[in-house]
């Protein structure tokens, strides 16, 4: 996981975009995405309503799951992206300015709980 403005790295494996807009300044070449996934992103209510507000985010983290969860494309894509993981790196990546408070790091625990189960 990673802001989208951090260097490319061979490590990175595939490079999944997980915002639903795209980051101001990138060029789409410059970013060397393998996938857009902006369906997985929280919806624009939600986004709007947290703001990046760390006060926010416990409730903005219980919201988002109840989103993924309950979203028949928004569980594809995080099947497809524990397939990924399974051969190969995944970063996720994400436009905020805050690497706690944002919506990458609540799909990256769901994601790994998910694996773990």
């Amino acid at each position: 996981m990673k802001r989208i403005y951090d260097p490319v790295e061979e490590t990175d494996g595939s490079r999944i975009l997980v915002d639903r807009l795209w980051p101001r300044g990138i060029k789409k070449a410059e970013a060397e995405l393998t996938y857009w996934y902006k369906e997985i992103a929280p919806s624009n209510e939600l986004r709007k309503w947290f703001g990046h507000k760390p006060d926010r985010f416990e409730e903005f983290r219980q919201r988002y799951i109840e989103e993924l969860m309950g979203d028949e494309q928004k569980l594809l894509k995080i099947e497809e992206i524990k397939r990924f993981t399974s051969t190969q790196n995944v970063t996720l990546l994400y436009s905020a300015k805050n690497q706690e408070f944002n919506n990458a790091v609540v799909l990256r625990d769901v994601i790994m709980q998910t694996i773990n189960r």
